[in-house]
Formats: C-alpha cells, sequence, structure tokens
C-alpha cells in the first residue's frame, strides 16, 4: 500500500522538479523572475491565482471545519466566492490598466508610482509586513506538509516538513515567477479533479441520502443550522461574518495580484474570471461537503468526534479516502494536498523576495545593481524566508500541539490582505486617496490583526463577539477608516 503512494509522490515531485528546471531557462530578466515577463494566459492566471489563494488549508482546514460546524462551514464558500467574483470583476482590469501604465512588475511598484512617492515609506512598510506575514502564512503551509505525511502515509511529521520544504524550495529557487505558475496551473488541476470526485464516491459507499442528514442531527443539531450550534445569535452572526470576511483577501494581497500584472492583457481577464469563480465554488464546496460526509461516517451522539477527527476534524480527509477510495487512488490524493500547500509557499515566497529584494534594497539602498546580480539575490533571499518560515513551523509545533490549521493560515491570510487589501480598493476606486493616507491605511491594517488577535479578546465583555469575528474584517475597516481620514486631513 505504502509503495504505491510513494510512487504517485515520486512522479508528482519529479514533475515539479523537472518543471523548476524547465522553468529557469526562461528566466532572463528580473521582469522574468518575478511576473513571467507579463505573458500569462487566462488558464494559468486563473488557476494559478486559485491554487494560491485556496493553499492547504482548503484540503486540510476547510474539511476539518465541515466536520465540526456542519452546513454553516457554507459561509466560508459564499465569503469566497464573492471575494473572487467581486475582485475579478470590479477590480482586476483596472488594476491592470494602472499596473501596465506604471510598467510595475510588483505591488510595490504600483503603489510608489500611484502615489508619486519620493519617500521610503511605502517600500518599507510593504517589505516589513510581507517578509513578516508570509513567513507566518507560509510556516502555517509547511506545518500542513508534516501533517499530510503522518496522516496519510504514517511518516515523522518532521520527516514530510523536510521532504515538502526541500521539493519547493529548489523549484522555485530555479524558476522564479515562472516555475511557480505553471507548477500552479498543474497542481491546481490535481486539486480541482481529487476534490470534485470524493463527495459523489462517498454518496455511493453510504447508499441512503436520508439516513445523512437524520444521522448528523442525531450526532449535533447544530450540524444542519446554518448559523451553527445553538441557532442565530449575536455570538452566531460574528462568527458568519468571519467567515464571510475570508474573502475579502482576494481583493488586493500581493500574491493573488501579481497574477493580475503577469496576465497577458485585459481581455484575458475577462475569460479568467469564470474559471476562477467557478473553480472557488465548486472546490470549496466538496471540502465542506467532505467534511460533513467524514463527521457522519466516522462519529455518532455517543462519542467526540476529535477521538477520530483529531484536532479542529483535520484528519477527516485522510480517513475519508482511506474508506472510499482504493489504494492505487491514494497517492493521487496526499499529492493533491501537497499541490495545495506548494502552490501557496512558491507564491509568496516569491512575492515576499521581491518585495524584499527588489522594493526594500535595490531601490532603498543599491538603484544600480544589474538584473542579473539582483536575480541571484533574490533566490538567496527567498531560501533565507523559507528557512525561517520552517523554523516558525518548527516552533510552533512544539508551543502549541493543539493548533488547528484553519485559524494558523487565517491568521498569515489575514495579515497580509489587512495591510494591502484597503489601500489597492481604495487606490483603485478613490482618487482622494494619498500617500499619506496609503501609509496610515497599511501601517494600521498591519498592528491591528495582531491586536484583534491577542489583545481584543482579552476583554470579558467585546472579547468574546471578536473571537468569533476574527481578525479579517475589523482590520480591514480601521485600515480604511484611517486612511481615508488621513488623506482628508492631509489633502493639500
Amino acid at each position: 500500500m505504502i509503495s504505491y503512494k510513494l510512487t504517485f509522490l515520486f512522479i508528482y515531485f519529479a514533475i515539479l522538479i523537472f518543471i523548476g528546471i524547465y522553468s529557469s531557462k526562461k528566466v532572463s530578466s528580473l521582469s522574468d523572475y518575478y511576473v513571467g515577463g507579463k505573458k500569462l494566459g487566462y488558464w494559468i492566471a486563473a488557476l494559478s491565482a486559485r491554487a494560491t489563494g485556496e493553499s492547504g488549508w482548503l484540503l486540510i482546514g476547510v474539511t476539518g471545519m465541515g466536520a465540526l460546524m456542519g452546513v454553516s462551514a457554507f459561509w466560508i464558500v459564499i465569503g469566497e466566492v464573492l471575494g473572487v467574483w467581486v475582485s475579478w470583476s470590479f477590480m482586476a482590469k483596472k488594476f491592470k490598466v494602472m499596473a501596465d501604465e506604471y510598467e510595475s512588475i510588483t505591488i510595490t511598484d504600483f503603489l510608489v508610482s500611484h502615489f508619486h512617492s519620493n519617500t521610503n515609506f511605502l517600500r518599507v512598510i510593504s517589505a516589513t509586513a510581507l517578509s513578516v506575514f508570509v513567513v507566518i502564512y507560509v510556516s502555517a503551509q509547511i506545518d500542513i506538509t508534516g501533517k499530510t505525511f503522518e496522516s496519510f502515509l504514517g511518516l515523522n511529521y518532521y520527516t514530510g516538513i523536510a521532504i515538502g520544504f526541500g521539493v519547493v524550495v529548489f523549484y522555485i529557487f530555479s524558476g522564479g515567477f515562472v516555475a511557480v505558475a505553471w507548477s500552479d496551473f498543474f497542481q491546481g488541476a490535481l486539486m480541482f479533479l481529487g476534490l470534485l470526485i470524493l463527495p459523489p464516491a462517498i454518496f455511493l459507499s453510504l447508499n441512503e441520502t436520508d439516513s445523512v442528514i437524520k444521522g448528523l442531527n442525531e450526532i449535533d443539531p447544530g450540524l444542519m443550522n446554518v448559523w451553527g450550534a445553538g441557532g442565530f445569535s449575536l455570538l452566531s452572526l460574528a462568527s458568519v461574518l468571519g467567515l464571510l470576511s475570508i474573502g475579502i483577501g482576494f481583493m488586493g494581497s500581493p500574491q493573488v495580484y501579481v497574477r493580475f500584472i503577469a496576465i497577458r492583457d485585459r481581455s484575458e481577464i475577462e475569460k479568467g474570471k469564470w474559471v476562477a469563480v467557478f473553480y472557488t465554488l465548486l472546490t470549496d464546496s466538496s471540502a465542506v461537503m467532505i467534511g460533513i460526509l467524514g463527521r457522519y461516517m466516522f462519529t455518532n451522539a455517543d462519542y467526540n468526534p476529535e477521538l477520530v477527527l483529531g484536532v479542529g476534524g483535520e484528519d477527516v480527509l485522510s480517513l475519508v479516502i482511506g474508506q472510499v477510495m482504493p489504494t492505487l487512488v491514494i497517492g493521487i490524493y496526499i499529492a493533491a494536498v501537497l499541490s495545495a500547500v506548494m502552490s501557496t509557499i512558491d507564491s509568496l515566497l516569491v512575492v515576499a523576495s521581491s518585495a524584499v529584494t527588489r522594493d526594500f534594497y535595490q531601490k532603498i539602498f543599491r538603484p544600480n545593481l544589474s538584473e542579473k546580480t539582483l536575480i541571484k539575490i533574490s533566490r538567496k533571499v527567498t531560501f533565507f524566508l523559507a528557512l525561517l518560515a520552517l523554523f516558525v513551523a518548527l516552533f510552533v509545533s512544539v508551543l502549541s500541539p493543539t493548533r488547528t490549521v484553519f485559524w494558523f493560515v487565517i491568521f498569515g491570510w489575514s495579515g497580509i490582505a489587512a495591510t494591502f487589501c484597503p489601500v489597492i480598493i481604495m487606490s483603485i476606486f478613490w482618487d482622494g486617496l494619498n500617500e499619506k493616507g496609503a501609509i496610515v491605511s497599511m501601517f494600521t491594517g498591519f498592528v491591528s490583526v495582531p491586536f484583534f488577535k491577542f489583545v481584543v479578546p482579552l476583554n470579558q465583555t467585546i472579547g468574546p463577539f471578536f473571537e468569533k469575528l476574527d481578525v479579517m474584517l475589523p482590520s480591514v475597516l480601521l485600515a480604511m477608516f484611517f486612511g481615508g481620514v488621513a488623506s482628508v486631513i492631509s489633502f493639500d
């Protein structure tokens, strides 16, 4: 059984390594390394953006949330679909036109050109925010890699981390954004097929749909309530708003919007929109359904699901696959989970590397560096950031053994989104935003995430409400408010 799984994994890793080696031959300039020479077609751009946006939290985290929350987890799906649709429908074309006009190859390039910045504040905030939150986000993905090898193959958690880390660093180090985009396309397709096939397979193994609904109600009536356990209340409303707000992260996060810089032209965006929207709808819905059906399969009203499904229900995917899929196919699902992880790690590392190398080091300290030298430095920075994320993942695994992937990932995702999404949204839709407002907005978003995560919950009156709401929505709203106020006050 293990040999079949390892065979598929070997093939999967070999494909990624080949992509890295092949892509390295196409990197001759900094634009090639960071945005693929701005030549991406809509299929590559859309699947690459979605694979990056979903990450390992979709297959491990969202399936786990479906197992624990039931149908109320579909609020995650609604939030993500809305975020992707708004982003591709109303923001992407305008952003692409502006980015091409500014000849931008990074998000910081875009912001500096848009505000005619004469200072380095925007560059410093961008590089700092990306470095901090990308390391956190990537460390969460590395954590998922270890859990995947542990739950699917029974290998040591730390061995799994080492294998996944080595492969992804190799192909990013070789081919930069070109390798990232093509590997994400391949991995996004693998995730899509794996998730769509599984719910029908589970239904066929269960035979009767009515018994599923009845069984879920017996386990916990809250599983079939859209407001969750206990029905509608202010706390459940806060929880729903928090789940819906996850989609805000698709409206300006650098690792997603660099795809719009890299896409060939505006016409590709209109075609790519429907690929992105339907991909999100189908994969996210499938993930929640897998979790719900897995809860029914492995629990009943008499015992705690965490005894079987693990912390946060995160073992549900591996348990379900082992139950309904033939041994020969299980290796493909292991590759699908790793695809979700690595498609996010690669994109984030390249974006963070561009912020540190080009937007910070070159633009502030060494403006006359050659592109060849910058590419070499970028690769070193990429490796350093990956190594730092590895250490964070190892540290957290020791410090917090009961952590859940879902909320670990959301913290990093929210930090990036709260720093960049408000300023990108306002830059596209409001001419009144100036550089001072942008700086205030980015700084507010950056500090609000840890504030709402660690400080506000300590308050016994409002803490429980904000714990359910989580950090994304209040951080983004606060960043937009203070950015707008600063722009109005400093207007001249």
